[in-house]
């Protein structure tokens, strides 16, 4: 059975490859037409050299000059004879445009369209074949109608004909616009990746995950791909809104939790004049327990000040976290605004 490389280029683009039983992982790239930088194929110039973040691998033959044993402990591999046993994530130390990548563009169309709430749409897409990407990543959408699109993270599991976003509604954005009063069922779009260094690693250690607003989508996709089986540490998620209101997709999440187990919700309104049991910002409510006094994985999705200000938190309370990610949202609108 083959086994799917992510191969995750310095430029933040991910090709997705298959690679089949007893196979190089140069060789697959090459097939699929992604050229891995390499010179010799016989384990010996090191040009191939790239980092395993993630799964089971064999090395065959390889110099000491072109990767040496402490390399090979720490998971460095040269590609050209690696071999893998499970599905992999793999680091390539260039830009995929050097490797001859080209971003993955999956035709589709839009299947169902749900107002969540006054700031918030769900948007479904059903595409031509099933998308690979790492749980937590984004794709690029094109705005049926327009020359624009946008990026969003996938709330929903990868390889799947079925891809679902949270979109947040912006006064004037074009995919909010479009989603608000020009979408017909069955537009034809593209989605183009998948991108991003913010993906779900091994759950080594106890989690706590940040999201803001629709900064809960890729969680809900790594919800969706966790088994229980699998889950040893516990994870906290803070969930963070301005409004009640925006509370949205809390009956998905809390199926999710219940069936994966050892998984906590805490939600957080803005609004004071809400009434609800916490109230106020994320860093109102963290705590050196909160972290394991360091020993967490912390992912955080959400607008640039709510990462500001979970990273001086950190400062405050005098705890660093073992592993924290991060992915911050600025629609472009609001960029060009403050431009």
């Amino acid at each position: 059975m083959a086994h799917k490389i992510a191969l995750n280029f310095e430029d933040g683009i991910t090709r997705i490859i298959d690679c089949e039983p007893g196979e190089f992982v140069t060789d697959a790239a090459f097939r699929q037409r992604v050229n891995i930088p390499m010179d010799c194929r016989d384990g010996v110039c090191g040009t191939c050299k790239c980092y395993c973040e993630q799964g089971n691998y064999d090395l065959e033959f390889y110099m000491d000059d072109s990767l040496t044993e402490d390399e090979a402990a720490n998971r460095l591999v040269l590609t050209c004879q690696m071999t893998v046993d499970s599905d992999c994530v793999v680091n390539i130390p260039t830009s995929s445009t050097a490797c001859k990548a080209e971003i993955d563009a999956v035709p589709g169309k839009v299947d169902a369209v749900e107002r969540l709430s006054d700031t918030s749409f769900s948007l479904k897409i059903k595409t031509e074949k099933p998308v690979s990407f790492l749980p937590g990543q984004y794709v690029n959408i094109s705005v049926p109608h327009t020359s624009e699109s946008r990026s969003y993270s996938f709330a929903s599991a990868p390889d799947s004909t079925e891809s679902t976003f949270l979109i947040r509604n912006l006064s004037g954005g074009v995919m909010s616009s479009y989603l608000s009063d020009g979408f017909t069922i069955d537009d034809e779009l593209t989605l183009a990746g998948p991108m991003g260094t913010f993906y779900l690693r091994p759950i080594e250690r106890p989690q706590l995950w940040l999201a803001g607003g629709t900064g809960l989508a890729p969680f809900l996709s790594m919800l969706e791909c966790i088994k229980p089986e699998q889950l040893g540490h516990p994870i906290k998620l803070f969930y963070a809104v301005n409004r009640t209101a925006d509370l949205v997709e809390l009956d998905r999440l809390e199926k999710l939790a219940a069936v994966i187990g050892k998984v906590e919700i805490i939600t957080i309104v803005a609004d004071k004049d809400e009434n609800h049991a916490r109230q106020g910002y994320v860093t109102d409510h963290l705590s050196r327990n909160d972290l394991y006094d360091g020993n967490v994985d912390v992912y955080l999705c959400g607008p640039p000040p709510m990462v500001d200000a979970v990273r001086k938190n950190f400062v405050d309370l005098d705890c660093t976290p073992a592993n924290f990610y991060f992915e911050k949202f600025n629609p472009k609108e609001m960029k060009e605004e403050a431009a």
